[in-house]
């Protein structure tokens, strides 16, 4: 194989692999830009940027679980018992 024709398949290869990042979302980078956008609006709430995320790029809500950390469900977990979404529970459960 030729020198240039090597160095443009492995260029090629790169922006390959930057346009599926683009595209495809993986847990952390997810998380990332959720706390981005809370931290940038301060009236908007896990919940809320995660929808907002969703439909500015696209992307279907149900295809979200899979994407979301532990630390973003806990996050997430907390201000639903805040808003009054889930039952208020304590961490410190005894089970008998």
């Amino acid at each position: 194989m030729e020198p240039n024709k090597k160095n443009r398949t492995s260029e090629s290869e790169d922006e390959l692999q930057k346009e599926l990042q683009k595209k495809f979302y993986c847990s952390s980078r997810f998380s990332q830009e959720i706390e981005s956008l809370v931290q940038e609006n301060v009236e908007m709430n896990y919940i809320d940027a995660i929808v907002h995320f969703c439909e500015n790029n696209g992307m279907d809500i149900e295809s979200v679980p899979k994407l979301i950390s532990k630390p973003l469900k806990e996050k997430i977990k907390y201000e639903a018992m805040e808003l009054n979404f889930l039952k208020k529970t304590s961490k410190a459960r005894l089970v008998f």
